[in-house]
């Protein structure tokens, strides 16, 4: 006998994924991909404004988060940050 797992498409994780992108992510902690850093995203070193945002590990220097917001679409690349942990209020 086998188990034939039959995934869902991305629509079920609507429910918890809006969880996280309703938070104030500024306490989010942030693990650098580079050099292994934790601590608050609000710690981390700021690069540019407006439209393009870049957000650098204090320590090692390494992009951990690009943010381009076009008016129409907000694009987020996570590749420099190992890991981003956001505490949600309990229901």
């Amino acid at each position: 006998m086998t188990d034939v797992v039959h995934p869902l498409d991305g629509n079920a994780a609507a429910g918890p994924l809006s969880r996280l992108f309703a938070s104030d992510v500024t306490g989010a902690v942030v693990v650098c991909g580079e050099c292994g850093r934790e601590g608050a995203l609000a710690t981390l070193a700021l690069y540019g404004r407006g439209t393009g945002l870049v957000l650098r590990c204090p320590t090692c220097e390494t992009v951990n988060l690009r943010l381009l917001d076009t008016g129409r679409t907000i694009h987020l690349d996570l590749r420099g940050c190992l890991r981003m942990s956001v505490r949600v209020a309990l229901d």
